[in-house]
Parts: structure tokens; sequence; C-alpha cells
């Protein structure tokens, strides 16, 4: 993966990379950095100034990279979006790009995904 200057992106595995919230001008980056796919997880209106997923999504589809929202509320990790995170990882050719408000979340529910025989 090529690095992004801006991003604190951490890898999770070889092609499962965690960061905190992205911005739709960053999506241009994501695709230039090799990201087949970017995962949303965060709640729209979760915090102040965070774009709404609908301006996060034109943003990468204009960039060529598939998005998708399974939203986690913080303190909770439900067994159906882990289930859908499990689909998305076996659907996906390429790296995927996975946020959050830190990353932490988009970790956890990786590690949820994996107990439900990835």
């Amino acid at each position: 993966m090529k690095r992004m200057k801006a991003l604190h992106i951490r890898p999770v595995t070889q092609s499962y990379h965690v960061c905190g919230q992205l911005k739709p001008t960053d999506m241009a980056e994501v695709a230039k950095a090799g990201y087949a796919a970017v995962i949303c997880m965060r709640p729209d209106g979760e915090g102040w100034g965070q774009p709404k997923f609908d301006t996060i999504a034109a943003a990468a589809k204009s960039s060529n990279i598939a998005v998708h929202y399974l939203p986690v509320s913080p303190g909770s990790m439900p067994m159906e979006q882990a289930s859908r995170l499990n689909a998305l990882l076996k659907d996906t050719s390429g790296p995927i790009l996975a946020f959050c408000a830190s990353g932490a979340r988009a970790t956890g529910l990786y590690q949820m995904a994996q107990q439900l025989g990835l």
C-alpha cells in the first residue's frame, strides 16, 4: 500500500486497514493509495463536523472506490454488522480501508467477523 500523508492508517492485516474519520476530500488519495473499498462504521450525526455518509459515498464513487456503510455505535458491537463485514471481506477483491472515529470500532468489528469463520 502506498503511504498517505495526512491520515494515520493502521494495518490490521495485509488487506484490511483502519483509520479515524475520513473526509470526502480524502477519497482521491485513498484511491491513489490502492484501496479497493472503504467501509464507514460511524453512524451519521455521531460527532460535530462529521461529514454525512452520503457525501463520503459520492466522493468515493467518483474516485472509483467501492463504499459500504456499516454503522456501529460506540460501546456496541452488533453481531449483524460483524456478519455483514464478514461477507464484505469475502466479496471484496483488494485492500479495504475501514474507518470510525479512531479506528477502534473498525478493528473490533473485524475481530468479531473473524470469529464468524472468515
